[in-house]
């Protein structure tokens, strides 16, 4: 059972919410809610793949432009893949999206368009691990789950002032978490615990003079609360190099590639190009007047910086080699590229 004082602080959470939740497009805010709103399961999951790795302010534009053009799950689940591939550019982690689609055919084809209720029904679907299907279990179906992001955590270790370094110490922070969690409410709660880490209890200069539970805060009370929480320091990102291939034909057409549908930017179209190593090999694609551009186009991945050449060749219509996906210019949109293969593009274009 938990004890008054757990009881106390998820109650000062969740009146603090009741006054400040902030707005977004897939929120039922607590007003809504209590007057019998239920959140779209599909709005949810939809949010919380595109939030991972990403702000709220980055998503926002995203989730409003796909449950515009999809606004069900079915709906995104009959939408061709590039389509949805060329929305998602520039939200970057590309394997979600692959897997978004996954998941939306799964949910459509084997559960007729309803996304299942319970914790373990939503970790079989495909992409949902442990943090996406606590969050849709407690925000969509207000079940008591714990939901455990890198702002839940970094509220846990100031509250109880825990400096054992992250990533080791989110068991102790989950436990936490759990022990917090109401089973009156609990998706609220867990929207609230996520709001307080936005905006009160920030990584840097966290506003502690306004916390709702800034009284039982333990951090506060031994001022290490701006040291916290603490993190096993990141190894160097290395940097790997690459070469890549523009082609244009004389009646404007571009000639790309569509990536492995594992690894990197799985499955999205390209420009034809080297590995990403340490000495790459320059060989293009085929025989043609290559010529490198002056320049080179520099992008950072979660684990490591690359650098890219770009050559340049042109072509004829009727010695555009096979093997490659031809666009003519009329059907290009460098918008449905991912970002380093748009900046790419961008400098060739601007060159």
């Amino acid at each position: 059972m938990r004890d008054s004082i757990q009881q106390d602080l998820s109650s000062a959470l969740l009146d603090w919410y009741d006054r400040h939740a902030r707005e977004m497009p897939w929120r039922v805010g607590p007003a809504d809610r209590a007057a019998g709103v239920v959140p779209d399961p599909y709005r949810v999951w939809l949010s919380e793949v595109m939030l991972q790795q990403t702000t709220v302010a980055a998503v926002r534009d995203y989730f409003l432009r796909f449950t515009t053009r999809w606004p069900t799950v079915q709906d995104l689940a009959a939408a061709p893949d590039d389509q949805v591939m060329g929305e998602w550019a520039g939200l970057g982690y590309y394997a979600r999206a692959r897997n978004l689609l996954k998941c939306a055919r799964v949910v459509a084809g084997d559960h007729g368009g309803i996304f299942p209720d319970s914790y373990d029904a939503l970790l079989k679907l495909p992409g949902i691990g442990p943090y996406t299907a606590a969050a849709i279990s407690a925000i969509a179906f207000d079940r008591p789950e714990t939901v455990l992001d890198g702002n839940v955590e970094r509220v846990m270790a100031r509250l109880y002032d825990i400096h054992d370094p992250l990533p080791g110490s989110k068991p102790l922070l989950k436990d936490k978490a759990a022990a917090l969690t109401p089973n009156t409410r609990p998706g609220d709660y867990a929207q609230a615990v996520m709001d307080l880490g936005a905006t009160i209890c920030t990584p840097k200069s966290p506003a502690c003079g306004i916390c709702p539970v800034r009284d039982p805060c333990q951090a506060r009370m031994a001022g290490t609360q701006p040291d916290l929480p603490r993190k096993t320091p990141k190894k160097p990102k290395p940097t790997r190099y690459g070469h890549v291939y523009i082609a244009q034909s004389d009646t404007g057409a571009l000639l790309l590639e569509r990536r492995p549908d594992k690894g990197l930017l799985g499955g999205m179209l390209g420009w034809p190009g080297s590995d990403w190593c340490d000495e790459p090999d320059e060989t293009p694609p085929f025989e043609a007047d290559w010529q490198v551009l002056t320049g080179e186009v520099r992008h950072t991945f979660t684990h490591f910086h690359l650098i890219l050449r770009i050559w340049t060749a042109p072509v004829t219509a009727e010695s555009l080699p096979e093997g490659l996906i031809v666009l003519e210019k009329h059907a290009f949109r460098p918008s449905d590229l991912p970002t380093v293969m748009r900046k790419v593009h961008d400098l060739w274009r601007n060159r």
